[in-house]
């Protein structure tokens, strides 16, 4: 039987800096946004993350498209 990769959803994550640690080094947590098109081209992903990173108060440091898939036994 054939398996087939059929994709779900996507989301964007952008690592925000939430604070230091003890030393001193920035730490991060991520904001994600779901709902993403499943077809956007990467280039426009990270052009969004960069209009977003524009109207943050905190630094960021780096994008993630995430993709989930469902396995469909065909």
């Amino acid at each position: 039987m054939a398996i087939t990769k059929v994709a779900s959803s996507k989301s964007l994550s952008i690592e925000i800096q939430s604070g230091t640690d003890t030393s001193g080094q920035p730490t991060y947590s991520k904001k994600s946004f779901s709902n993403v098109r499943n077809d956007v081209e990467p280039q426009a992903a990270f052009d969004v993350a960069e209009a977003i990173k524009t109207v943050l108060d905190n630094p960021t440091r780096s994008y993630f498209l995430n993709s989930a898939s469902t396995l469909v036994n065909a």
